[in-house]
């Protein structure tokens, strides 16, 4: 009874602190879910990469920003380059577009696959605030903005979540089966991981059924590739044990060993992005790599149904 007791005052606070105009929950996710940040400190022009910065906009009125980053030019026969797989990257719950240019570099040169990336709703330069429905509305934007491109083939869109990004990815994929899906350091729900990381708060209790991919994951059909890292010391190993075991088939699942939960791709070691090439190539009808990257590629147009601001750089 003294656990219920405490827990209602705990609840009565923080609904004082929200205050008159904020629901609890929503005051939640604020506090404990989302950690954006509005300065854009480095764009991929800085790792080298040529990039389309573009406007996109959701369902209820708001404008997204995000980056393409075409596909590399390859020069040989075999090497990887010219993919018509293109990766649509809904990130983690903290920073922005900013925080993951090196890794979007590790991707481009690696993996040889087109690249979108973009802010949710108050990451970045993306307009609103962000809130679980909120970031679901803005992924399904983000792929409607991708399938209307006429340079990417919107039937060869592989799913690449990591972190909260991976809860997003999953819901994304009910509405809309994508070619694959990648998960990088999943959660099984907001519940599950506030109790791992708060066990004495009542986090765990108010967070309900939010980002539930445990519950949703059973529901796709489709190529999935898990991965996390042993020692992650956010979202525990066992989270992505346990989507792995409750997913379809085919499904894979990859260790990272000693790897914590905010170390860069680049810290994944050779294995994983072998990991990753190999499922990208296992996807049914893909096109095969052909070539490598070229210094000279410029990158393509971006569709006229939609702002954008087209940024060609060159390494």
């Amino acid at each position: 009874m003294a656990r219920f007791v405490e827990l209602f005052g705990v609840i009565a606070i923080l609904a004082g602190i929200a205050g008159p105009g904020m629901s609890l929950l929503d005051f939640l996710e604020r506090q404990f879910i989302f950690f954006p940040s509005s300065q854009v400190e480095r764009t991929p022009a800085d790792v080298g990469l040529p990039y389309e910065d573009v406007r996109f906009e959701t369902e209820d009125g708001l404008f997204l920003n995000g980056w393409f980053i075409p596909a590399p030019v390859a020069s040989a026969p075999g090497e990887r380059g010219s993919s018509d797989v293109t990766l649509l990257w809904l990130h983690g719950n903290g920073g922005n577009t900013g925080h993951r240019a090196d890794d979007l570099a590790l991707m481009h040169y690696l993996l040889g696959v087109n690249v979108f990336i973009f802010d949710y709703r108050g990451y970045g330069e993306s307009q609103g605030k962000p809130s679980e429905r909120g970031v679901y509305r803005d992924s399904r934007a983000a792929l409607s903005y991708m399938t209307s491109r006429e340079d990417v083939n919107s039937e060869r869109i592989v799913y690449f979540g990591r972190s909260l990004g991976a809860a997003v990815a999953t819901e994304l994929a009910l509405q809309q089966r994508p070619f694959g899906m990648i998960l990088y350091s999943p959660f099984t729900s907001i519940s599950d991981l506030g109790r791992d990381l708060y066990p004495y708060s009542p986090i765990r209790f108010l967070a309900g059924k939010r980002f539930d991919s445990l519950s949703r994951i059973a529901q796709y059909r489709g190529p999935l590739l898990v991965i996390h890292g042993a020692a992650d010391e956010i979202i525990p190993v066992d989270h992505g044990r346990r989507l792995y075991q409750a997913a379809n088939q085919p499904k894979s699942f990859h260790e990272i060993p000693g790897a914590r939960h905010n170390d860069g791709m680049g810290e994944a070691g050779t294995e994983t992005w072998t990991v990753i090439q190999e499922y990208l190539d296992s996807l049914p009808s893909a096109k095969p790599p052909t070539r490598t990257y070229d210094a000279k590629d410029t990158g393509t147009p971006a569709s006229s149904t939609f702002q954008s601001e087209i940024i060609r750089r060159s390494p």
